[in-house]
């Protein structure tokens, strides 16, 4: 081969390579412009250990990490302490956390542990309660205006739209709390007005609603329907106490307390089995474990959130400082509690 045609191949080589590196450099640079590479390792932070529902989210947590092999730093429990939140963040930046799951109870007080997260570039999955400021990349939560909505018009149809009803309120420092409680009683107000109901604040503990609900009893022993936000802390004491009053009468009999709930914990649905309460609304502990993970993993792979209606019976809607993805929460009576499609129906398998 003459020198001229060695040159021109060489020539064409060297441009190929030239191109070749370009190409790849340039698939690179596209990569790291959705915003991760799809690996890293994930913080999870579990709300508290005090409720049969975060119980059961915590151990859906666990079998779904292992099933989905997914790189999770050792779970904390924040306790209901923002402060201790805060510090099991700083723990989780500190070990190379790429993208963080949390369900702050005090969604006003998260705010500052967010901006610092997002200044770290570091993308957060919120479950169950929705950061009032802040942002976040998925909250991952159910349609909270629709659990008040639904006891509403339960017990306004149980009830016929008269008695009395004792709400037990959730902390209204969380977004859940005032969901529920401005939901059902926007719901009372307009269509049930011969109801009258006592809200009874109680931060999400039992004791306090207990308390309450003893005094409340005192005052009017006609009272015919209670609404407990949070099964998982509510029905131990309250069915204890009414159990102790003798009320504690079956569903369809006389003096029967009509009670409905939210959480569907497998201790509700075998309530409603034994006819000690009437209804809950399922929350989702499976779900919420299954797609925070999902959203997470969504984060590191630098995948862009959209609105619209999901391959899992959700919709994501576009909230002030993210994106919601709104899974479905059913109601649970006595005519769908064997129902095998609920989570609580499912733990024994």
């Amino acid at each position: 081969m003459d020198q001229s045609v060695t040159g021109r191949l060489r020539t064409t080589i060297a441009a190929a390579c030239v191109a070749l590196l370009a190409t790849t450099a340039l698939a690179a640079c596209n990569r790291e412009s959705d915003g991760g590479s799809g690996s890293g390792k994930v913080g999870i932070d579990v709300p508290r250990n005090d409720s049969d529902f975060w119980n059961s989210y915590q151990d859906y947590l666990e079998k779904d990490i292992k099933a989905e092999s997914v790189d999770a730093l050792p779970l904390t429990n924040s306790q209901n302490d923002i402060g201790r939140l805060a510090a099991n963040v700083q723990t989780f930046t500190d070990q190379g956390a790429k993208a963080v799951i949390m369900a702050p109870q005090d969604t006003g007080a998260v705010a500052e542990t967010l901006n610092t997260l997002e200044e770290k570039k570091i993308p957060v999955v919120s479950v169950d309660t929705r950061p009032d400021k802040g942002s976040v990349y998925m909250v991952v939560r159910a349609d909270n205006r629709a659990y008040g909505e639904k006891a509403c018009e339960y017990l306004g149809e149980q009830l016929k739209g008269k008695g009395k009803v004792a709400e037990f309120q959730g902390d209204l420092a969380s977004i859940n709390g005032r969901d529920r409680s401005e939901a059902f009683k926007s719901c009372m107000d307009e269509n049930y007005p011969g109801i009258k109901v006592f809200e009874l604040a109680t931060e999400w503990k039992g004791e306090v609603a207990s308390a309450k609900l003893q005094s409340t009893l005192a005052a009017h022993p006609d009272l015919n329907g209670i609404y407990m936000q949070a099964g998982g802390v509510f029905l131990e004491p309250t069915l204890a106490l009414l159990e102790q009053k003798k009320l504690l009468k079956p569903a369809g009999t006389e003096g029967h307390i009509t009670i409905i709930s939210n959480d569907g914990i497998p201790q509700e649905l075998d309530a409603i089995r034994d006819g000690k309460i009437d209804a809950t609304v399922s929350q989702p502990a499976d779900l919420y474990a299954k797609y925070a993970l999902y959203w997470a993993q969504q984060a590191l792979d630098g995948k862009k959130a959209k609105t619209g209606p999901t391959d899992h019976d959700s919709t994501v809607v576009k909230i002030p400082n993210g994106y919601e993805d709104q899974l479905p929460a059913p109601l649970v009576t006595k005519d769908n509690v064997d129902d095998p499609e609920l989570w609580a129906n499912q733990l024994e398998k």
